[in-house]
């Protein structure tokens, strides 16, 4: 079965913004997502579960940015095992930002279908 993506309207938003400065953007989310729909919850130490219930885990991961050559960017997601889906929440610029909006996850968390 393959993996579903969607976004809430703040990450587009955020994603179009860091775009415009980070070139190679949008093709390295494009790989992102082509690594998640192998490995859900990641595949190394740069995955980091934030937080779970039995139907969702949200989960940070350090983000590569061919256009920024490191590991600068974090993205934040949700996974939904049952319905084999990948909702992205968040994407920040580490420099900016020291952490994820737990607000806007906390909102998420509320808004989710379980």
């Amino acid at each position: 079965m393959t993996m579903n993506f969607n976004e809430l309207p703040e990450f587009t938003k955020e994603c179009k913004r860091l775009a415009k400065k980070y070139k190679s953007l949008p093709n390295d989310l494009q790989e992102f997502r082509k690594v998640v729909s192998v490995a859900p919850l990641g595949n190394s130490k740069h995955f980091n579960i934030v937080t779970q219930s039995e139907s969702v885990k949200i989960v940070k991961a350090r983000f590569f940015c061919r256009y920024l050559k490191g590991s600068s960017l974090r993205i934040i997601y949700a996974y939904i095992e049952r319905k084999k889906r990948i909702e992205f929440i968040e994407m920040y610029f580490k420099g900016n930002k020291e952490n994820e909006d737990r607000e806007r996850i906390k909102q998420y968390l509320k808004s989710f279908d379980i």
